[in-house]
């Protein structure tokens, strides 16, 4: 007996529609919370986070590396 055919016979197409299923939620949960409205300013915020040279009052060189909330 052939490994293919073991593999075949074990019935395991359904980890696969599970597997694509629970992607799909996932990406869809994601989508849904990166296009709302209301997070809309925090991503702008965020976006030009990477622009600012401007050191903000109180911080200090190394606590902008983490400090993304």
């Amino acid at each position: 007996m052939k490994l293919s055919d073991i593999m075949g016979h074990a019935g395991l197409a359904g980890f696969a529609q599970v597997a694509l299923v629970l992607f799909l939620a996932v990406f869809v949960a994601v989508a849904i919370r990166v296009f709302r409205p209301s997070r809309k300013t925090a991503l702008e915020a965020a976006g030009a986070m990477a622009l600012d040279d401007a050191p903000r009052e109180g911080d200090s060189p190394t606590s902008r590396l983490g400090a993304i909330a």
